[in-house]
């Protein structure tokens, strides 16, 4: 294994010049398989650890959401054609002669995440389900049957994570969040869970964009909507200029920035379902946030989808989750840093807990040097590793969310 700790070489995130920040919410199609997916991978780990004892080999990381047709006005509508959700890749379908029902535990997850977390989709009437979940090949699944402490990477892959958050990542993040609380829908319940949010800084200032459907069953005409749409505006500024810290100024809030007032449905946001799935926009697995909830464009990215993926070999899921842990951890733990980045490898083959590459870059304060923290980011690398299956364990309880 390789461990290199070096100077992060730049200029620290919250100090460059222009920063990209994207988050996709609840209702989003693309998070709509990342979370149906994952919460899928949990509902089977449950079922393997229960009936044999341990995490099977699957990968549920392949989901497509088929948008649906709907015929709405303001006041209400109908749906004329159901979501259509494939879900798709490998699992342990047979184990110790004993049939798992796998196809069923994956609709039955996928209708529960539904009846969860969107108010208005009703998942007997609104999706249908085709699962495509074979078996896996004999070489990956006998990864689970190997001896050893820890399992084999069922993969060669590479994985980055940073912390801390810049204060446009933090409000990004939140103003979702925010957006889709249920304090939040109590006091605008005409709002849809189809909420995404781009901002960007320039300096000092932010300009930010956010989409989320007004519900068609609660607008009853053209002005009624922007007369939401304008409370919900203010609301909106109210929580940013809260939020933002003093040295950054809002200069630009957009809601629905394709509306356009006299056009009625033509110049609307309104939703049926609370999802731009109903009729506008397919999904994907991987499309979507990153394991941090955030899709940062100016920090370096892994290419990995780590929803649905096996949490106890498939490095794709562990070393993304792994390498934001213990970025968080250097930052909090080591004084004198301003950022931390720490980039993992794996190889397919070698134990989980054996990267073949670690390389870890620190933007170190005025007045520290790279040997004043050195030994101690190596003692935390250290541990984090040797206590990656406690983090496999969270992972496979659906405890560390990935989306």
């Amino acid at each position: 294994m390789v461990v290199n700790v070096e100077p992060f070489a730049g200029r620290a995130m919250g100090d460059q010049p222009l920063e990209v920040v994207e988050r996709k919410g609840t209702g989003h199609p693309d998070t709509i398989c990342d979370a149906l997916c994952d919460s899928i991978s949990v509902a089977l780990c449950g079922e393997y650890l229960k009936r044999f004892g341990e995490v099977l080999h699957h990968n549920i990381d392949k989901a497509l959401l088929s948008a649906g047709t709907v015929s709405k006005n303001f006041g209400g509508g109908e749906m004329t054609m159901p979501m259509k959700l494939f879900i798709g890749d490998r699992a342990t379908l047979l184990a110790g002669g004993e049939r798992i029902a796998v196809d069923e535990i994956a609709v039955e997850t996928a209708r529960k995440w539904f009846q969860e977390h969107m108010r208005f989709v009703d998942p007997h009437r609104h999706v249908r389900f085709e699962v495509l979940l074979g078996k896996g090949s004999e070489e990956l699944s006998a990864i689970f049957h190997r001896p050893g402490l820890y399992r084999s990477a069922n993969d060669t892959s590479a994985a980055v994570g940073f912390y801390p958050l810049t204060p446009t990542e933090s409000m990004v993040l939140e103003l979702e969040r925010h957006l889709n609380s249920s304090l939040f829908k109590n006091e605008f319940p005409e709002t849809g869970e189809d909420v995404k949010v781009m901002a960007f800084r320039q300096g000092h200032e932010i300009e930010v964009t956010v989409a989320m459907p007004l519900m068609a069953v609660f607008t009853g005409s053209e002005k009624h909507y922007f007369q939401k749409k304008d409370l919900v505006h203010q609301e909106i500024k109210k929580w940013l200029r809260a939020f933002l810290p003093s040295h950054l100024r809002l200069r630009r809030l957009n809601l629905n920035a394709l509306d356009a007032a006299g056009m009625g449905m033509e110049g609307v946001y309104l939703s049926l379902l609370g999802t731009s799935a109903e009729d506008a926009d397919s999904g994907q697995v991987g499309r979507g946030n990153r394991v941090n909830g955030l899709i940062s464009v100016a920090r370096p990215l892994g290419t990995e989808a780590a929803a649905g993926k096996n949490p106890v070999s498939h490095v794709g899921k562990i070393y993304n989750v792994l390498s934001h842990k213990l970025a968080k951890e250097i930052y909090e733990r080591v004084d004198g840093l301003n950022e931390a980045y720490v980039f993992l490898v794996s190889r397919i083959g070698d134990p989980v807990n054996e990267p073949a590459m670690v390389n870890v870059q620190v933007a170190l304060q005025d007045g520290v040097a790279l040997v004043d923290v050195l030994s101690s980011i190596e003692e935390i690398l250290e541990e984090g590793l040797l206590d990656i299956n406690a983090l496999c364990t969270s992972l496979a309880e659906g405890r560390w969310p990935i989306c």
